[in-house]
């Protein structure tokens, strides 16, 4: 479970920022949800026998002997929020949260045992316009911050009942083939077959490479349902492959299902997953509440933009406000406060340490200042501030004080 440093949180900031006005120009809300949970919800909506509920999660007992698990992943707790809080009921919801999740994995690069997700939910759409506005909305994501090479992966696992005769094929398959597959899939046999096409031993390839494939076993409503969504993107011009193997980790998964996967990140390939889960709501005790959903891992997505070499594009102005003396020093209080008033999207540092100007300088230069305010005995005697322009090496200018803000407006070109 790694620690966030100040230094890495600055680019972590800037996505965020970014994500989350993306989010809103699509009128998707935030909802916070709480991190642990009764361990019975993620039993019930993951599955008991995904290798997350039965190998991964961190569960424990409370006070009142009651289980509660750290959240694997944030979709069980916001449906369970809405059926609690009546949000389903005869209206539309577009929900987006974002922040840690637990799973108790082999921590290798790109995969920890806390990580952090950005998770999109739409209730109440039934149609496959909101599976495409989803991928256009991740799609945009990907623009904005920089990042290539990535690529979308669809899928669709049809409705409960086409996919109860599509299990009863598949078994008969795999069971007619046990010496080829491992001791996980062989477990996985009666209990969610599907899973072994998700397999990545190498061993089994060529037997999941034959296997009967769900696409061929769509019913109807499926079937349109996904040629609808093919139709958006290709009017949209969104590139995808279209992957008969892909079925996802989570057992709550109905027709659509998609990811966006690199091969920039090594073995950890996808870095945004999701797809339709129609039938959870109700699962869980609601009414029929039609709904699909995704996640963004962040870390990944942070290593990306990272490559991409794009991660500045969201940075904050930043002023070190230098000051030599005590009469420099209570005025300089008061002038950083009157900048903070004026420039909310500025960083403000202000020497609290005392020095001499050279130590001070080296201070704004080890925070990255793009501009230097200089306050000293002669200023105030003067009631003048100076002003230079660190990354650009230019020349210290002497303005007067009521002349600062308009100053700053214009070096920072605001």
């Amino acid at each position: 479970m790694p620690t966030l440093l100040p230094a890495e949180l600055k680019l972590w900031q800037s996505v965020e920022s970014t994500v989350k006005k993306i989010l809103s120009n699509y009128a998707f809300q935030e909802i916070r949800t709480p991190l642990l949970e009764r361990t019975e919800l993620f039993q019930r909506t993951i599955g008991e026998q995904t290798d997350v509920v039965s190998k991964e999660m961190y569960s424990f007992l409370d006070r009142k002997e009651q289980s509660l698990s750290l959240r694997p992943e944030a979709t069980a707790g916001v449906v369970r929020a809405g059926i609690e809080h009546g949000l389903f009921h005869n209206q539309t919801q577009k929900f987006w949260s974002m922040g840690p999740m637990y799973r108790y994995e082999r921590p290798q690069k790109g995969r920890y045992r806390q990580f952090h997700q950005v998770n999109m939910e739409a209730f109440g759409y039934e149609g496959p316009g909101i599976d495409a506005e989803l991928i256009l909305l991740t799609s945009r994501i990907w623009r904005k911050l920089g990042v290539e090479d990535i690529q979308l992966e669809l899928n669709s696992l049809g409705t409960a009942e086409s996919r109860k005769g599509y299990r009863a094929i598949l078994v008969e398959y795999f069971n007619d083939r046990t010496d080829s597959l491992d001791e996980d899939s062989i477990l996985r046999l009666e209990k969610n077959p599907m899973r072994i096409l998700d397999s990545k031993n190498p061993e089994m390839a060529d037997v999941i490479h034959s296997a009967p494939k769900m696409n061929d076993h769509l019913d109807q409503e499926s079937e349109d349902h996904f040629n609808g969504l093919l139709e958006y993107l290709d009017g949209h011009r969104i590139q995808y492959v279209l992957n008969p193997r892909l079925v996802r980790g989570l057992d709550y998964y109905t027709k659509t299902v998609f990811e966006w996967t690199t091969d920039k990140l090594g073995a950890q390939a996808t870095v945004c997953g999701g797809g339709r889960y129609d039938d959870l709501v109700k699962q869980l005790g609601g009414k029929d509440v039609f709904a699909i959903g995704c996640a963004i891992g962040f870390e990944r997505l942070v290593e990306l933009v990272e490559l991409s070499g794009k991660k500045d594009q969201n940075g904050h102005p930043k002023i070190y406000l230098v000051a030599v003396g005590d009469q420099a020093e209570a005025k300089s209080s008061e002038l950083a406060e009157m900048i903070r008033d004026q420039f909310e999207d500025c960083v403000l540092e202000l020497n609290q340490d005392g020095g001499s100007f050279k130590q001070q300088f080296k201070r704004a230069d080890r925070a990255e200042s793009d501009i230097a305010l200089i306050l000293g005995d002669e200023e105030i005697e003067n009631d003048t501030i100076g002003i230079k322009l660190m990354k650009e090496g230019g020349d210290q200018e002497t303005i007067s004080q009521d002349k600062l803000l308009e100053s700053i407006a214009d070096k920072i070109g605001v």
